[in-house]
């Protein structure tokens, strides 16, 4: 499904970046793991740069989510949450583009969060920053439509990963109670099942879909 394709995958040792660079290589693609911090101004486009030509890109940007109470968000707590995984997004983009464009094709993905589809308590910060990447991707994907470069979204939540979900949370008992009371699924997404689908919305065959956003959650957004 993806051979030969050259994806980059940011901060691919956290969030989904395991699983990801796991599900892409199994479909046959040339995978450029990055790990770099993209908070710099001009990180995004040194690391598109450094890995030359590139197929797809996925934004998989992730952090401890803050648990502060909203009207107890400081200013550093907001604008760090921001720096992580929204504004390296149009730095992205802009650095990408000239070469898709000359090509006439190109993908970027972004793995976002469910947060952003429905209110959390004590996640104003990051549900707010969640929801400018959802919205940066609807706008952009729609922009970019026509030049035949699709981008799109999966908003996510429960599911398996190391940053939100690791196995000490997966086994804590109130967590699994809370699992079966919140989510209709009754168990998280497999890591490998939200990766596939990545892999699908990587591949020529999701060239349809121009600045959609997929929920990815086992039904959470649905309750």
């Amino acid at each position: 499904m993806l051979q030969g394709l050259r994806i980059v995958v940011t901060q691919a040792e956290d969030f989904m970046g395991p699983a990801l660079c796991e599900a892409l290589r199994a479909h046959g693609a040339i995978v450029l793991a990055d790990t770099r911090s993209l908070i710099a101004p001009d990180a995004p486009a040194q690391l598109v740069q450094s890995h030359g030509h590139i197929d797809v890109l996925v934004a998989n940007l992730a952090m401890s989510a803050p648990s502060t109470p909203a009207a107890e968000v400081k200013d550093a707590e907001w604008t760090e949450v921001f720096d992580i995984m929204v504004h390296p997004l149009p730095r992205l983009l802009k650095a990408l583009l000239p070469q898709m464009q000359l090509r006439g094709k190109g993908k970027l993905l972004v793995m976002g969060s469910a947060s952003a589809l429905r209110g959390m308590k004590r996640a104003s910060s990051y549900s707010a920053a969640r929801g400018a990447q959802l919205s940066w991707v609807q706008a952009v994907g729609v922009e970019l439509a026509p030049l035949n470069i699709q981008v799109n979204a999966i908003a996510q939540n429960f599911v398996e990963n190391p940053t939100y979900f690791p196995p000490e949370v997966q086994v804590n008992p109130r967590f699994i109670e809370r699992l079966q009371r919140e989510v209709p699924l009754g168990r998280l997404v497999k890591a490998h099942e939200d990766a596939e689908f990545a892999a699908y919305l990587c591949s020529d065959k999701a060239d349809c879909f121009v600045g959609q956003v997929f929920p990815v959650c086992g039904g959470w957004v649905q309750r």
